[in-house]
């Protein structure tokens, strides 16, 4: 007989689930998790195809295809993990498992742009809501000593299906279609749903409330959107007008800003923003996350492009990266509690930064392997270093009890930054027949980032006190 368990935001030292085992359930959830990350970027893969079934619509208007499932699980993860710990993390979990198994079916039969643009924003909601519900699952079924481990392995999927996304995509969109990145998750749900339903038990913190802050989450979306919506315009706008937007959407973030500040229950706590650490930490993630996004869907595009490789073959080109990604991460995680976060970012900024200007330099219309591998693994090593150490960097002077918070907000903005650079991409590149030359501006544009990165992380203070320190270090290998 399934139980409710209640803590007042301490979990049991060790619960068993009806399954019989913290694995079982780290099984579970971990498929789902799996599903929402290998999302993010499978349907990279997709665009190609995206662009030229729908050949009358600008690449800039199909590109909501992707910035609406980014903004809005951006803006949705904070206030979702409330309402895991107020309404119960199962419930939560399965109803989020089944919007974004539901939305992934009307996606892929979505008769045009606009509907599939509608159905990637239900599908953000369904994956917001199951994120933190699922990391919380997992944090009850495990006793205390397992937790750090579990977590990092929780992470790690996320990391893994990232890495597989452009390969699986790629195919998927060759042999099936862009519609089929869609229903390989609607199996999957169902068997999820299944397992879950029958095998999780119900959690919740006993104190806590689930106040919605509404307006934020509306000012936060709008204000994003109009910022992407501006930089998506500016080869087709005149660029006063796209200037204009994008200023309008800094107002509206502004007045996000304003609106938080000190409310209890807002969709971001700004008040962590005034610890500099934390401040400096998270501009470094949005410069990042919109760098990282600009080259992983840039690359995409110049596979498909310029050097004319089907879908299939692009996201096989591309997987090696991804894959490079996870042993440095997991490296990174650990140096993090010896030398600190700074040296990892600043290091990795300047990887990153060159493996762009390698890119910028030595790339031709004709394939080159061992020139798109020296880049490759120039830039996975930069990004494994950078990513967890921005985590860890972020929650690293924050008392304990913002840790949560903290990190949901750090995952948010680095959402946000993805948002911004596919805008980019898109802006630079995204139209068919992009030329050789307005690649080397965008990767020029990423050479730019990566440095910026670099600069930006060095008021990061790295000598962290024994208590956060630990548990910055946890986060980083989260990430990872």
């Amino acid at each position: 007989m399934k139980h409710q368990i209640q803590s007042k935001g301490v979990y049991p030292r060790a619960l068993r689930f009806g399954t019989g085992s913290p694995w079982r359930v780290f099984a579970m959830v971990a498929v789902a998790v799996f599903l929402v990350s290998l999302d993010s970027t499978i349907v990279l893969a997709a665009f190609p195809a995206l662009r030229d079934a729908y050949a009358g619509v600008s690449a800039a208007s199909l590109s909501w295809v992707l910035n609406a499932y980014t903004i809005l699980y951006a803006a949705l993860l904070v206030p979702s993990g409330r309402m895991a710990d107020a309404f119960g993390r199962r419930w939560l979990f399965l109803l989020g498992l089944g919007v974004f198994g539901l939305a992934s079916a009307l996606a892929a039969i979505a008769p045009d742009p606009w509907t599939l643009v509608l159905t990637r924003a239900l599908q953000a909601a369904g994956a917001a809501a199951l994120t933190p519900a699922s990391l919380a699952l997992i944090l009850v079924a495990f006793p205390i000593q397992q937790r750090a481990m579990a977590v990092g392995l929780w992470g790690a999927m996320g990391a893994l299906a990232a890495a597989v996304g452009p390969f699986v995509g790629g195919w998927l969109v060759q042999w099936a279609g862009w519609q089929s990145v869609f229903w390989v998750n609607v199996p999957i749900v169902i068997v999820a749903l299944w397992r879950a339903g029958l095998g999780l038990e119900e959690s919740k913190a006993q104190q806590a409330t689930a106040r919605i802050d509404f307006v934020g989450i509306l000012l936060l979306v709008a204000g994003i959107a109009s910022v992407v919506w501006g930089l998506l315009e500016i080869g087709h706008w005149k660029l006063e007008m796209a200037g204009t937007t994008c200023v309008c959407g800094l107002i509206v973030l502004a007045m996000f800003a304003i609106w938080s500040n000190g409310k209890p229950h807002a969709a971001m706590d700004i008040g962590l923003f005034r610890q500099s650490n934390y401040a400096w930490a998270n501009a470094t993630t949005l410069v990042f996350g919109a760098t990282f996004s600009t080259m992983f869907l840039g690359l995409f595009l110049f596979l498909t492009g310029p050097w004319d490789m089907s879908s299939g073959m692009a996201g096989m080109w591309i997987a090696p990266g991804p894959l490079v990604v996870v042993p440095v991460a997991v490296l990174a995680g650990r140096l993090a509690g010896r030398i600190g976060h700074r040296p990892l970012m600043a290091s990795g900024g300047l990887l990153f930064a060159a493996s762009q200007w390698w890119f910028r330099l030595q790339l031709a219309d004709e394939p080159q392997l061992w020139v798109w591998a020296v880049g490759l693994v120039l830039s996975g090593v930069g990004v494994g270093l950078v990513l967890p150490a921005l985590s860890g960097a972020a929650v690293a002077r924050l008392e304990p009890q913002h840790f949560g918070v903290g990190n949901a907000a750090n995952a948010a903005i680095r959402q946000i930054g993805a948002a911004l650079g596919a805008a980019v991409a898109v802006s630079l590149v995204g139209e068919a027949g992009a030329t050789l030359a307005q690649f080397k501006t965008l990767y020029a544009v990423m050479i730019f980032g990566g440095l910026a990165t670099a600069v930006l992380s060095l008021p990061i203070e790295t000598r962290p006190r024994t208590e956060t320190s630990e548990a910055g270090t946890k986060a980083a290998a989260s990430k990872a």
